[in-house]
């Protein structure tokens, strides 16, 4: 990850979820390994205290299994650490969640936080994208695999301004 990816998700880290914690690094990916049949988690980073922090964006609706899939993921982490883990799901206010909030019972250290923000989080993901096409002058697969969805997640009425945008900058069309 690019220090500027960093910053952004860190600062995301800090201010929507109001995590103070110094973070050191992004995890390692020997010590983000989980078995096969587990979620692998989204952007983890590594505190200055051991404890793991996990941002991800949640794009559809929060479901019991979705909640499942990062409890399961949340206990796997602290099994093999035995470090805390915060599970941060940032997701538009247009995903729906089906959830209650409430104390989930385990013996693993670990806490789970929904964040749903107005603003809309393909613009947000685009306009990384575009500075990191800016500051870089090119794009990893990575990068290239998130423009292929931005049209498919973003709201309906949105589509053709992502689809025209995406192709854009998939065709070397620069601003």
């Amino acid at each position: 990850m690019k220090e500027q990816d960093f910053k952004i998700r860190t600062e995301i880290i800090r201010e929507t979820f109001n995590d103070t914690r110094k973070i050191k690094c992004l995890t390692p990916e020997k010590d983000r390994k989980l078995d096969e049949d587990v979620h692998p988690g989204g952007d983890i980073f590594t505190t200055e205290d051991g404890d793991f922090i996990d941002l991800e964006f949640q794009l559809d609706d929060f479901t019991i299994d979705e909640l499942i899939k990062y409890i399961e993921f949340a206990e796997e982490l602290y099994e093999k650490h035995h470090k805390h883990v915060s599970v941060y799901l940032l997701c538009p206010d247009i995903v729906n969640v089906f959830v209650r909030e409430g104390e989930i019972k385990s013996e693993a250290d670990f806490t789970i936080k929904l964040a749903c923000v107005e603003q809309n989080l393909a613009q947000i993901t685009l306009d990384i994208i575009k500075n990191k096409l800016k500051r870089e002058g090119f794009l990893e697969k990575e990068d290239l695999d998130i423009l292929e969805i931005l049209p498919v997640v973003c709201k309906r009425k949105d589509r053709k301004h992502f689809r025209r945008e995406c192709l854009k900058i998939k065709n070397g069309i620069h601003y």
